[in-house]
């Protein structure tokens, strides 16, 4: 299955884009092959306001697409904003031209979550209220449910730790919401301050 991860971004107003799609069906054998690929689904465009963006499975597709498009452009000489060539950053989730967006932990931290967490099973209601109790003196914030104990960690690895030392599993957080005290954000996490209380 194709993947549109590369695409040309052309800015050209809201007049240009309109003419420069109008050229590309109506002119120029390029131009002309250019339309049947994005007919046939091999390229696909869109068009955004004065910006046009056309998007291919691979740079070579792109650049023989920039190409044509270029030709096009001074054809109908028209000044262009700006042309960029962007790739998708699957694991970023942005084209690699945009600036990274905020830290996922650090966002869940200013929400006031504890970006990890590790259920821990306990044998009974006494040893998960004495495992809490342990946890809670070695600096984690924690909630204890009827046989198990959640607590919350700053890091992934944090988690992991815990999870070994424990026979835990590690789940990402956001299931619990913390009320931490006034100038100490960080109170449920492991080694930072002191404990938090779920609301």
């Amino acid at each position: 299955m194709a993947r549109d991860d590369w695409r040309l971004r052309v800015e050209l107003g809201e007049d240009g884009a309109g003419g420069l799609l109008r050229r590309l069906h109506l002119l120029g054998s390029d131009a002309r092959d250019l339309a049947r690929e994005l007919e046939d689904q091999r390229l696909a465009v869109t068009v955004d306001g004065g910006t046009i963006f056309v998007y291919a499975d691979s740079s070579l597709a792109l650049e023989r697409a920039e190409q044509v498009i270029d030709a096009e452009i001074r054809e109908a000489e028209v000044e262009p904003e700006m042309i960029v060539r962007e790739h998708w950053l699957a694991d970023e989730r942005r084209w690699d031209d945009e600036p990274p967006g905020p830290d996922p932990e650090s966002q869940t931290i200013k929400a006031g979550y504890a970006p990890w967490e590790v259920r821990i099973p306990c044998r009974s209601h006494d040893a998960a209220h004495e495992l809490a109790d342990r946890l809670e003196q070695e600096g984690y914030g924690v909630v204890r449910r009827w046989s198990y104990v959640i607590a919350g960690t700053a890091t992934r690895e944090d988690a992991q730790e815990l999870a070994r030392r424990l026979h835990g599993e590690v789940e990402p957080g956001g299931e619990l919401v913390w009320e931490t005290s006034p100038g100490n954000p960080f109170a449920i996490f492991g080694g930072l301050g002191g404990t938090g209380t779920p609301l």
